[in-house]
């Protein structure tokens, strides 16, 4: 059953079950193989990222010393972003009710032991559009807050599985991943994605970029 954690800030626990779970890991694997995970890099510092990423789709979110931006090509490759996983476009279609398609897929690969800071998403263009996270492998500490980092934050579990919408009063919240929970991650005792390690975890976010009166890229 679904749970409004804010205003706009939707959890669907349990949203993928163990057939589309495994059919998403399989689209994914598919995914890295075409366009290998790098490591992001802080604007300015040049700070390596504790998680590696890719991406899907007609734009793929990279970070680097240049600073934050979508792009139409792999940065290490030149190669073309592969196609968005049609599961994740399903459970867009299925749980945003947004009425165009993402053009982004930015998949995140946590080591165990590897976390992401409080942050915004707010590199896109069309603000209206949620962001729609997927998860899959070991569960996660999610922690998330307000508008302004200071505000006071609270956190919820997100197991393998989960669909997380983060749209309308919580668009441009602040939030992360504190931790993660490799002794009791998988759901039904299943095996991890064969491209994790034990106790890893793949976050998927699901992003419009450009407005839909834009032009595309």
């Amino acid at each position: 059953m679904a749970t409004a954690l804010a205003p706009g800030l939707i959890h669907h626990p349990g949203f993928l079950d163990a057939t589309a779970r495994a059919r998403l890991a399989a689209e994914i694997a598919a995914i890295l193989e075409a366009a290998p995970p790098v490591t992001p890099r802080m604007p300015r510092t040049g700070k390596p990222f504790s998680v590696r990423m890719t991406n899907a789709g007609p734009l793929g979110w990279v970070s680097d010393i240049s600073g934050y931006r979508y792009q139409s090509t792999h940065p290490e490759t030149g190669r073309p972003w592969p196609a968005l996983p049609p599961t994740g476009l399903a459970t867009w279609g299925a749980l945003t009710a947004y009425p165009v398609a993402p053009e982004a897929c930015l998949i995140n690969l946590y080591a165990p032991g590897t976390r992401m800071g409080l942050h915004q998403d707010r590199d896109e263009a069309d603000l209206a559009a949620p962001v729609l996270s997927l998860s899959l492998g070991a569960a996660a500490l999610f922690r998330y807050g307000g508008l302004d980092r200071s505000d006071p934050t609270r956190s919820v579990r997100l197991q393998s599985g989960d669909a997380l919408v983060i749209g309308g009063a919580s668009r441009l919240i602040y939030h992360g991943i504190d931790r993660l929970y490799p002794t009791d991650d998988l759901l039904d005792a299943e095996a991890g994605p064969a491209f994790l390690p034990p106790g890893g975890r793949c976050n998927l976010t699901l992003r419009r970029v450009t407005r839909a009166d834009e032009p595309p890229r």
